[in-house]
């Protein structure tokens, strides 16, 4: 499949304290299908999640072929064969979109925001691929978070790490509800696991009851530890 330019959306969307200079940014991913307006709107009847000194930044994924939708096109931020950790990845849309939020980060950079400052994360498919992004291609990332998301068995994300185990990695958190029947629980905490043992250190919360979904609580725990990851005094 010719993919042409894989172009994310702007502007983003944006959460910023007024009249606060910025000294960190994070990243917030949205699930497939949704938009940054989407997420955003929904973090925000969630929680304020919203920091003194942190940019909060929230891209819209790119319309591309998506195989679980018939083919038909949706915002996502790569393609599946199927919503299974079996299934192979995409790496043609994978390595296209990561090309694009690299380039958002460095725009950050640009800004006066150091790499080590910046946190990038998201939600189901969004998680997935924020976990691509800080352990193959922004590697000096302040934290990397996901929420409900998972990687393939094959996932280019073990190899890489497998290639780099001298490499400082960036902390992970994770988050995944115990009711979600659209990505599985045991999918999430089985990403963690592999991750663990290839080095990555981090947290992995189990969410009662939660379905496939964001939870307050959830974003309470993920604001307190962005927090520690891009403390205000620098």
């Amino acid at each position: 499949m010719a993919l042409g330019n894989v172009l994310i959306t702007k502007p983003l969307e944006e959460i910023k304290e007024e009249g606060k200079e910025c000294t960190g940014t994070v990243i917030f991913l949205h699930g497939s299908g949704d938009t940054g307006r989407g997420v955003f709107d929904w973090v925000k009847s969630l929680h304020k999640f919203s920091f003194p000194h942190i940019r909060v930044l929230f891209p819209t994924a790119p319309l591309l072929p998506f195989t679980p939708n018939g083919g038909m096109p949706s915002n996502v931020w790569f393609n599946r064969l199927k919503l299974s950790p079996d299934a192979p990845e995409h790496m043609e849309t994978t390595e296209a979109t990561a090309k694009e939020l690299v380039n958002i980060v460095n725009s950050e950079v640009k800004r006066g925001i150091p790499l080590h400052r910046i946190v990038i994360g998201g939600f189901s498919m969004g998680g997935g691929m924020s976990l691509h992004l800080g352990y193959r291609y922004l590697k000096g990332v302040a934290g990397v978070f996901a929420l409900s998301s998972f990687l393939s068995y094959s996932s280019s994300v073990y190899k890489s790490l497998e290639n780099d185990k001298a490499s400082r990695h960036p902390p992970l958190f994770m988050c995944h509800g115990t009711a979600d029947d659209l990505i599985l629980e045991q999918w999430g905490k089985e990403t963690y696991s592999n991750l663990s043992k290839l080095g990555v250190r981090g947290e992995y919360n189990l969410l009662p009851n939660v379905a496939h979904e964001l939870d307050r609580k959830e974003l309470a725990k993920l604001s307190s530890w962005i927090m520690e990851q891009v403390p205000e005094k620098i």
